[in-house]
């Protein structure tokens, strides 16, 4: 994307793999907690903000060492198998140790991530499919040649990650920082259909959760909720007039509207035969009736992109994305 060019300093050499001992390095941990973006309404502003595009895959941590490569999904759950092309180009990264931080994505026909494309390669929810299509766009680098890398700054990260990818164009590729004004980089992102954009503030540490130090601001808020039932349809795509969804309230789950667009034949097929061995005869949120409804039990959560809210707290102009899987970890929307 043309909104500007790539932030680029001159990258800290990372230390190679030495052949002695080193007396001083960090362990190497099994699991880091990921940093989380914070939803905002506007992009921040000021010198000490970084902006790149939001990558719209899974969540990834791919660790290398002396032992092999394991790759690490939100969850904490080892999906190396699942997405062999990321692990085998991880195995050839000059490097004797690293832990990055990235998002797995499919690319569409415009170069846009597709996350529906990813579940198709994937096998879907639940599926055991190997993801040979996927890549992986690297954004943080946590940990180099036996040394901790989070206690430093967003920058100095990004110069030694820079420099470990070295102009990779293949199946794991540098997550560009674009030079631009917040605002202008978010409206050119949507105008391209991207999800949005992330916001990073250079000179932070790399923390757990939701503190603030990323900032995502989206063109399409896009987020998960629970199927609780279906409408049967001999006229739509896989037998699903719409599926019912519900997101967590005060007391329960609670009805938030429903979806009926952004299926295909085969994707909607297979979900209404998963929806089909969930049936059950009463709804899983409060307050909400229907004739000719199959509830299910709220198993399966879905990924909905939406326009916005309507005044009695139902989603707008709602499509549907694909399921997300238990390993990816995503939350279910919580109403306010």
């Amino acid at each position: 994307m043309a909104t500007g060019e790539a932030l680029r300093s001159a990258p800290v050499k990372p230390r190679r793999g030495a052949a002695k001992p080193d007396l001083f390095a960090d362990p190497m941990p099994a699991r880091i907690e990921p940093c989380l973006a914070l939803l905002q309404s506007k992009a921040p502003t000021g010198p000490n903000w970084a902006f790149e595009v939001k990558w719209d895959g899974y969540r990834l941590a791919v660790h290398r060492d002396a032992s092999g490569v394991r790759i690490i999904t939100r969850g904490g759950h080892d999906w190396t198998h699942r997405f062999p092309s990321i692990a085998a180009e991880a195995a050839e990264l000059d490097a004797g140790s690293f832990i990055l931080d990235g998002e797995a994505v499919v690319l569409d026909e415009a170069g846009r991530a597709d996350f529906g494309l990813l579940q198709q390669a994937l096998g879907g929810r639940g599926g055991k499919a190997k993801a040979e299509r996927a890549m992986l766009f690297a954004f943080d680098l946590l940990y180099l040649d036996g040394h901790d890398l989070t206690r430093m700054a967003l920058s100095e990260r990004r110069d030694m990650l820079e420099g470990l990818l070295d102009g990779e164009i293949g199946m794991i590729r540098l997550s560009e920082e674009v030079e631009a004004d917040g605002a202008e980089f978010l409206a050119s992102a949507c105008k391209v259909g991207l999800e949005g954009i992330i916001a990073k503030r250079r000179d932070a540490p790399y923390r757990p959760g939701r503190g603030g130090d990323w900032l995502k601001i989206k063109c399409i808020q896009s987020d998960t909720f629970l199927i609780i039932g279906y409408e049967p349809s001999s006229a739509a795509l896989g037998g699903i007039g719409r599926l019912l969804l519900a997101g967590l309230g005060n007391y329960g789950l609670a009805f938030v509207g429903s979806v009926g667009t952004g299926f295909t034949h085969a994707s909607a097929a297979a979900l209404r035969k998963q929806l089909d061995r969930l049936a059950t005869a009463s709804p899983a949120a409060r307050g909400i009736a229907g004739r000719g409804v199959v509830w299910v039990r709220p198993n399966l959560a879905a990924e909905i992109a939406y326009r916005g809210w309507t005044h009695d707290d139902k989603l707008r102009h709602a499509s549907f994305k694909g399921l997300r899987d238990k390993a990816d970890a995503a939350g279910v929307y919580r109403l306010a």
